[in-house]
């Protein structure tokens, strides 16, 4: 009997180490969110949709997109545009509204960009006073609010911080814009003198 009762006990302890290890550890993983792409690791492609730039008409960018190497590791999430306060921001490509109100003091916009798969593409926009709400649906090029004067992250110019990402996972929102617009618009030929033009 007491063989049986031993072996019974043996059988058991390892079940319930599993289960509490099951039940403790798989939340935690759960709670750090998706982990982001590490080196050399595919990153999913974005679809050049945008029609405008969020400020301005080609804004100097400030500082760039750096994935980080873990989920609350540095890095920096979006690209930040030097904006006056002021300025208005427009949504980069038609959509909807997902989120418009303060985050942490700041004005921030969402918008769920229309045509770009499942989950949709989000773009976010801040630090904006925001002229849209959650739900409006808004065409490309719409403004959604202005830059504020206070909540920039940007030390030495005021800046319109852009970001992108497709569920849990970030991505370069500049990207989003299609060479035309990345590379300062359509070229232009000028008429050369003493050559005619053409009918």
């Amino acid at each position: 009997m007491g063989t049986q009762r031993y072996a019974r006990v043996m059988w058991v302890v390892p079940v319930v180490l599993l289960g509490l290890a099951t039940g403790v550890l798989a939340p935690l993983a759960w709670a750090r969110g998706p982990a982001p792409p590490g080196p050399g690791a595919a990153v999913p492609a974005v679809p050049a949709v945008a029609t405008v730039w969020p400020v301005g008409v080609r804004p100097r960018v400030l500082r760039g997109w750096s994935p980080p190497a873990s989920p609350y590791g540095p890095g920096h999430r979006g690209v930040d545009l030097a904006a006056a306060p002021g300025t208005p921001v427009r949504t980069v490509a038609a959509g909807r509204v997902s989120f418009a109100g303060r985050v942490a003091g700041k004005g921030v916009v969402s918008v769920e960009l229309r045509g770009t798969g499942t989950p949709p593409l989000r773009t976010t926009y801040e630090p904006v006073r925001a002229s849209v709400r959650a739900g409006d649906q808004v065409p490309a090029g719409a403004v959604i609010g202005t830059v504020e004067p206070a909540g920039s992250h940007c030390t030495t110019f005021p800046c319109l911080h852009w970001g992108l990402r497709r569920a849990g996972t970030y991505l370069d929102p500049l990207q989003l814009l299609p060479p035309r617009l990345r590379n300062g618009g359509l070229s232009r030929l000028l008429p050369v003198r003493g050559v005619p033009l053409p009918p």
